[in-house]
């Protein structure tokens, strides 16, 4: 895998030139065969086959450190190897693949919140009946005492417990979010410059 570092780079011919912030962000993936993309236990074509999971791992942790949006992804292939058609029908698979899972990692993470909204008001609703109990008719019998000592923590408890799921449960989807935004986002390019 290549990668590029920002800065100024010599040349030759021309002296100094700036690198553009766009190749800084390429990973840059050799392939002796489109098939090192797909898994090698599905037979079906281009446009159905499952992706490798040595080949996400490998885009994943190439753009752990890249910034969202700016992403080249280049399959570098040798030229007798090449066939624009697959080309073509693999770039759609991929961008396919990356905004279905973009897609249902953001209806996750929306349920997660909402679960957790739901707990933390379950939990204010329960605070405010102990409170309304209290009020109304106070420590008067041992049925209404033990139903205030049970809805007080059971109130406490659904309300923090509710606040807990919204922020830090929700937050375990978002670097797989994160990584498929990426993707989702990146260009995909075949190329067999510099082989």
């Amino acid at each position: 895998m290549e990668k590029k570092e920002e800065g100024i780079r010599a040349n030759p011919t021309k002296g100094t030139e700036k690198i553009s912030p766009f190749k800084l962000s390429q990973i840059s993936l050799w392939l002796d065969s489109y098939n090192n993309i797909f898994s090698d236990f599905d037979p079906r074509p281009y446009n159905q086959r499952a992706l490798s999971d040595d080949f996400l791992s490998e885009i994943k942790r190439a753009s752990s450190d890249k910034a969202s949006g700016s992403i080249e992804l280049s399959f570098l292939i040798k030229k007798n190897k090449r066939n624009s058609a697959d080309e073509s029908t693999i770039k759609r698979r991929l961008k396919t693949h990356f905004k279905r899972h973009e897609e249902l990692l953001k209806k996750e993470k929306n349920k997660i919140i909402v679960q957790g909204l739901l707990f933390s008001m379950a939990g204010v609703l329960l605070m405010f009946a102990a409170t309304i109990i209290i009020f109304r008719f106070g420590y008067t019998s041992l049925m209404l005492s033990f139903l205030i000592v049970m809805m007080e923590p059971a109130g406490w408890f659904s309300f923090w417990e509710g606040l807990n799921t919204m922020y830090f449960e929700s937050k375990r989807v978002n670097p797989e979010l994160e990584f498929y935004n990426k993707m989702n986002n990146a260009e995909i390019v075949f190329t067999s410059e510099g082989i």
